[in-house]
């Protein structure tokens, strides 16, 4: 007997849908350069690689900013990933340390796709000009935490080195697919 089970169809979690993508790795130091020059440095915190994909907007950034912003993955006192940045920097503000902060550098290549062929596509990536407002604006909303953001230089070649902290590196995604 076959059956006919009225069971709901599985939940499709990845879509072609625009989604702005971030790398978030908890950091002892990073720095971006370009052309041999430093344009951004924090000592302790997050290097945030954030990619912007067409038909993004604002509330994409938003929902990033706020989930980078307290997302626990620092240290208690017990060592477990159990604190965010702010409280960090709340705990930093008590004392004379400044606390940590943001390195946040724009990769367009978190939106390469190498399911064809062995050149990455770079098709769901934004233009420059349709990425470049919604990354500053995702900066700002960033910086709106109280959280002090430095930045690479958007569309430039740039150079980034980091301490990975852990390490830890989690990957966000403003539709959650991952």
């Amino acid at each position: 007997m076959i059956s006919t089970s009225s069971a709901p169809a599985a939940t499709r979690i990845c879509s072609d849908t625009s989604n702005m993508r971030a790398v978030v790795q908890r950091v002892s130091r990073a720095e971006v350069r370009v052309g041999g020059c430093v344009v951004g440095r924090v000592a302790s915190g997050l290097l945030v690689l954030v990619g912007v994909a067409k038909d993004d907007t604002a509330a994409s950034g938003q929902y990033l900013a706020e989930k980078i912003a307290h997302l626990r993955i620092f240290g208690d006192t017990e060592g477990r990933m159990n604190r965010s940045l702010l409280e960090m920097r709340s705990d930093a503000a008590a004392g004379a340390d400044a606390g940590p902060g943001i390195l946040c550098v724009s990769q367009f290549t978190l939106y390469g796709d190498c399911r064809r062929g062995r050149r990455p596509s770079y098709d769901r990536a934004a233009p420059p000009k349709e990425a470049h407002p919604l990354y500053q604006t995702f900066v700002e909303q960033l910086r709106a935490f109280g959280v002090p953001v430095q930045t690479g230089e958007f569309q430039a070649m740039m150079e980034v080195e980091l301490v990975n902290d852990g390490p830890v590196t989690v990957l966000l995604d403003s539709e959650r697919v991952f």
